[in-house]
């Protein structure tokens, strides 16, 4: 009760690691670190040649692309490292996509495109490793979702709402798989200067680094913590925006964005 929420991920030599949405950002930069202490590292994502360059730094990781969205794209790639790696030991979901929506802006393919790649394609992906994991009674998953899930915020209608789903996700996934012996961490960054922030026109709140996002990510693994948020600047007061009455809370968010 007293101890860390998830077994400490200290260690990572010779850990098998499947990065999805390893081409850029945050995917890319966990890639980098994790490469650096050994661990065997594939990276998925759509951009192959991408993928290769990030690949070339370590003879032990390989570049798998897919498309997250494609149905069985990630079933077929989870078949082909557990035959050649004999099995997984974390995978970091990462992979996401984000377009600056208003109410007055909602669109179908924008509103399915989204659900695919944010909600679905992680349901997917753990539906595709668990079996191994569970004979295994070992191994992580780690499920990047982001503080815009943890209440309404303006601009982010869809891409917000898909993150509060992984939320939930993550919080129901741990409570049936710490028992058996499988850790779920749940990481909700703040604003990190990634090729997805870089389309806002507005001003991001202690932005950071995909570089430093990644060394929060990692230590918070090193902790067993299961919610790894960041930068504590930021996320705390998103945290006590999440217990703040309706009326108070919607008055703020006004207030601070001026929409």
């Amino acid at each position: 009760m007293f101890g860390p929420p998830n077994p400490r991920l200290q260690d990572w030599s010779g850990r098998r690691v499947w990065i999805i949405g390893a081409s850029s950002g945050i995917g890319a930069a966990l890639a980098r670190r994790l490469m650096a202490v050994g661990a065997r590292v594939a990276l998925s994502a759509r951009d192959a040649a991408k993928l290769e360059a990030v690949a070339r730094l370590s003879p032990q990781a390989r570049a798998l692309p897919l498309d997250v969205a494609e149905p069985g794209a990630l079933q077929a790639a989870a078949r082909t490292l557990r035959t050649e790696w004999g099995g997984l030991d974390a995978v970091f979901f990462v992979a996401a996509r984000y377009r600056a929506v208003r109410a007055w802006e909602l669109d179908d393919d924008e509103v399915d495109a989204t659900l695919r790649t944010n909600v679905a394609a992680v349901m997917h992906g753990c539906a595709a490793v668990l079996p191994d994991m569970l004979q295994r009674h070992s191994g992580a998953l780690v499920i990047v979702s982001s503080v815009a899930g943890y209440r309404g915020l303006p601009r982010a209608l869809i891409y917000g709402a898909t993150k509060a789903a992984l939320i939930n996700f993550a919080e129901t996934l741990y409570l049936d798989l710490r028992p058996a012996g499988i850790g779920v961490h749940l990481v909700c960054p703040g604003f990190v200067e990634t090729p997805l922030t870089a389309q806002n026109d507005f001003r991001m709140p202690a932005l950071i680094g995909a570089g430093e996002a990644a060394g929060h990510i990692l230590a918070g693994l090193a902790r067993g913590e299961f919610h790894i948020h960041f930068p504590k600047r930021f996320t705390l007061w998103l945290r006590l925006l999440r217990v703040l009455p309706y009326r108070w809370y919607f008055a703020l968010v006004r207030k601070m964005t001026g929409l």
